[in-house]
């Protein structure tokens, strides 16, 4: 766990073996935090905010500008971490990073997007203006497809906002975010203001029934964002719940052939198909036909490896359990 600043070792007796998903070799352990341990980063949370919400936009700035220079640092750590966890290739994993590092970037415009509205002379004698004030603890629950990038959605942007975070970051994967908060650490963010749990449907349901957590966002699959959304927001949260999809190509005959087969196969093979907008599905129209064969021969020419290997096109899917399920689709 991370909680105050500080790595914290679980004291539970539940824990989820994490495997490498080339080899399957068990490489962590994860614990199912207990309901103490994680109302405990809830509270780290809550005393928080009340300095955090008042310190100056500016100063939260300034860690966000050090931040983005550490993670740009610590692409190749994190990518690496990514691949051993994930499983993903070491180029894919680098992107991964990069989609979150940019949204650190944009953290760092602040002083405008902070701005409220004013408008004079309304009515007779009436102004209106308008002001942005943070929330109070807030909460993500992230899947384990990208495990920098969607983190890097969440928490830099709700606590540069003035407002302070409990993150449960994947429990098949969680060190890339678990090494993201070492290094806001690193980049001056005080204690509490963003904490992180770990678990599986017990860590959820109390995102979601915490009154003292006031906003969840969430991004996974259709199942768990549906029960997300309904039980947070029957509890009274602003609930923001990303859920996946289903993509289609349409390709007609007058497209660019080159480009157009070579965009399908990454879109369609990409990590390993393992992300929302994976493209499932394509639709040849007239004598595009034709250009089915040489699609599955581009196909088949994609290297099969370890995402650490060299050369390697597609990596693993996350686990035994996902192969099975991927082939039984056929």
């Amino acid at each position: 766990m991370f909680i105050n600043n500080e790595m914290v070792d679980s004291s539970s007796s539940e824990w989820i073996d994490l495997h490498n998903p080339a080899t399957n070799e068990v490489v962590t352990r994860v614990p199912k935090c207990s309901q103490a341990e994680m109302e405990q980063a809830v509270e780290a949370a809550k005393a928080a905010f009340g300095s955090w919400s008042k310190t100056s936009i500016l100063t939260r700035q300034q860690i966000m500008f050090k931040y983005q220079h550490i993670i740009r640092n610590n692409m190749k750590l994190l990518a690496e971490n990514i691949t051993k966890e994930q499983g993903k290739t070491l180029v894919d994993a680098e992107g991964d990073v990069l989609r979150g590092l940019q949204v650190v970037e944009h953290t760092c415009s602040i002083t405008n997007l902070q701005l409220g509205e004013h408008l004079s002379g309304f009515a007779k004698d009436m102004d209106t203006y308008s002001i942005r004030q943070p929330l109070g603890v807030c909460a993500g629950i992230t899947p384990f497809n990208f495990p920098a990038m969607i983190p890097l959605w969440m928490f830099p942007v709700a606590a540069v906002c003035g407002n302070t975070y409990v993150i449960k970051p994947s429990e098949r994967d969680p060190g890339a975010c678990m090494l993201l908060l070492d290094m806001l650490k690193e980049a001056g963010m005080p204690a509490g203001v963003v904490n992180c749990i770990h678990g599986t449907h017990d860590a959820v349901n109390f995102i979601c029934d915490n009154p003292d957590i006031k906003a969840i966002s969430f991004v996974g699959s259709d199942i768990a964002g549906k029960h997300i959304y309904e039980r947070g927001s029957k509890n009274g949260k602003r609930v923001q719940s990303n859920m996946g999809a289903k993509n289609h190509g349409v390709i007609i005959p007058d497209a660019s052939k080159e480009n157009t087969l070579n965009q399908l196969v990454g879109a369609a093979f990409g990590a390993a198909g393992q992300r929302c907008m994976a493209l499932s599905t394509a639709i040849f129209v007239g004598n595009a036909n034709n250009w089915i064969p040489e699609l599955i021969e581009r196909s088949k020419q994609l290297k099969v490896n370890a995402g650490h290997e060299p050369g390697t096109d597609v990596g693993p899917v996350i686990s035994p359990q996902s192969k099975k399920q991927n082939i039984g689709y056929h």
